[in-house]
């Protein structure tokens, strides 16, 4: 990536003129009979880059080259690292808070393999996937699991194919899917903030920051505490859940895929 593509005024012009436009907008609270959702600037954003990109809208290529797509691409890790920064700053001080959850925020990386109990016998068995589904399974597909799987079979596998795709699929719409369940389920009150906090941790800075903006926006009391919990399970996923997928989904999604697939109509 050149420097001039990364200092491209219409790049910064764009992602300035969305930024407006999404917080003129506001939060927006919709309720469902339930419970209520939270639209978030956020998704706003998302929304408006989407009408910027040429494979949506073919006329938005006169302004958004793939020079610049490109640029944008490398731009959001660098984006993001202040938030972390201000989660680190605020984990700190919650350290006796943080404590207190106990085996909880350890062994809510267990909750991960929820991608291979629920999502991989749907894509085998209603979806007819082949061995796509096990690097679309064994992880939320975030650039360390690109990694493991790259490394097993290589990105140009079936493997690979299936953890590219969840983690395109997871860039687009991860963050807004994210905030919607966050603002549902902690508008219905059947789960302590607390443990929703610590569910926003998958191991995605975007989408824990789209979680806890939810959860911060419902509970405005408790701000502080549910972003350093949700911080130090980000922090405990990337801690411990590379592991976890490597000797433990992988292998589950290897031993059960030919199972599933004798299974399948």
């Amino acid at each position: 990536m050149s420097w001039h593509a990364l200092t491209d005024w219409r790049l910064h012009v764009g992602v300035a003129v969305i930024t407006i436009l999404a917080e003129l907008v506001g939060i927006i609270q919709i309720p469902i009979g339930i419970g209520s959702i939270l639209l978030l600037p956020l998704f706003y954003s998302f929304i408006l880059g989407l009408l910027l990109n040429p494979q949506i809208i073919k006329r938005a290529a006169s302004w958004t080259t793939p020079r610049q797509q490109k640029a944008a691409s490398s731009i959001i890790l660098i984006s993001i690292l202040p938030f972390m920064a201000k989660f680190g700053t605020i984990i700190g001080p919650a350290m006796n808070t943080i404590y207190e959850a106990g085996p909880a925020l350890i062994l809510q990386e267990v909750g991960n393999l929820g991608t291979v109990v629920l999502a991989l016998p749907l894509a085998v068995i209603m979806l007819g996937m082949g061995r796509e589904a096990i690097g679309a399974c064994f992880s939320v597909a975030r650039e360390p699991n690109i990694g493991v799987i790259a490394e097993k079979y290589g990105l140009k596998s079936a493997e690979g194919t299936g953890v590219l795709g969840v983690y395109v699929v997871g860039t687009l719409v991860g963050t807004f899917i994210f905030a919607i369940l966050a603002s549902l389920f902690g508008s219905l009150g059947l789960f302590d903030p607390a443990a929703l906090a610590m569910a926003c941790g998958v191991g995605s800075g975007s989408m824990m920051l789209a979680c806890t903006g939810s959860l911060t926006e419902l509970f405005p009391d408790r701000a502080d505490e549910l972003a350093a919990l949700a911080g130090a399970s980000n922090l405990m996923t990337y801690a411990t859940g590379l592991y976890m997928c490597i000797f433990v989904a992988l292998p589950l999604c290897n031993i059960l895929y030919p199972i599933l697939k004798r299974v399948r109509p």
